[in-house]
């Protein structure tokens, strides 16, 4: 299963002291082919996408679906985060089923140190929590992704395992759903 399931989506826009979480939008396109087409955001996550790939692939309102947020800092989208069920195929798991929501994110490299991060993503958190109370909810980063180990370190993520994946060193952990970001 991806996305969220039974979630009512999308929920009301999410707003923290500096951005807004909310569903994605047509004007989002152009911010979103700049950030998939990034060498920077590329780095662990497989690479950049080709531009004119993307400019040819990417929907009119890319990432609409449930569990899909867009990060937006004075009206313009900076990143996105994801929350979907991760497969059960891949490595790395807190219980024998699928089933268990996975964080993503990017963002924009322009915004990158800015605390915006933590702040999207604890936000994020928090509401999964109280719309799914009592479920975990796991991160994979490479071990090479100092600055992503940093924030799931500071959003509540402990270590499980570590394993090879996509030709690196992953680090793989859960937030418990006890877990409150504020």
């Amino acid at each position: 299963m991806t996305g969220l399931g039974a979630v009512t989506w999308p929920p009301a826009p999410i707003r923290t002291e500096r951005l807004v979480l909310r569903e994605s939008e047509a004007r989002d396109r152009p911010r979103f082919i700049e950030l998939f087409a990034s060498p920077e955001v590329g780095t662990y996550i497989g690479g950049a996408r080709p531009r004119d790939v993307l400019e040819r692939e990417v929907s009119g309102v890319p990432g609409r679906r449930p569990g899909f947020f867009v990060i937006e800092l004075d009206g313009a989208m900076i990143g996105v985060i994801t929350l979907d069920r991760r497969d059960a195929d891949r490595p790395g798991h807190v219980r024998s089923h699928a089933g268990v929501a996975e964080l993503g994110y990017l963002f924009l490299p322009e915004v990158w140190g800015r605390g915006y991060g933590a702040e999207a993503c604890a936000a994020a958190l928090d509401w999964f929590t109280d719309t799914l109370p009592g479920e975990s909810v796991v991160l994979t980063t490479q071990t090479a992704n100092v600055a992503s180990l940093r924030l799931a370190a500071k959003l509540g993520f402990t270590e499980v395992e570590r394993f090879e994946e996509y030709g690196a060193e992953q680090w793989f952990g859960v937030r418990s759903p006890a877990t409150r970001s504020g």
